[in-house]
């Protein structure tokens, strides 16, 4: 499965500047909010993959949706990661390590 990250970054980065507008912030105030310089705000809004992750998180958080990104990734939070987590809790419990005995 061949995964198109150009085209997802992209689509990610016109997400967060949709929220940037939605909120009413200019490009400056979320620079000044994640600690970076406007050439890099434009590259992640472009969805330039040469951002580093701690960017991302810092513009996630100046834009308030840190919170939604971080669930987002939470297995947990879907039906499917539940299931796999308590079938995983339920094998593992099951099935124990056992340990050969000295003879």
């Amino acid at each position: 499965m061949v995964v198109d990250v150009a085209g997802q970054a992209l689509t990610f980065g016109e997400h967060l500047r949709g929220w940037r507008l939605v909120l009413g912030l200019t490009a400056l105030q979320v620079c000044e909010r994640a600690d970076i310089s406007p050439n890099t705000l434009r590259a992640l809004e472009r969805g330039k993959t040469t951002v580093g992750f701690d960017t991302v998180l810092r513009v996630a958080r100046a834009l308030g949706v840190l919170d939604q990104l971080i669930e987002s990734v939470d297995p947990l939070t879907s039906d499917l990661g539940r299931a796999r987590a308590a079938a995983l809790g339920r094998q593992r419990v099951s099935s124990p390590r056992r340990i050969a005995s000295e003879s």
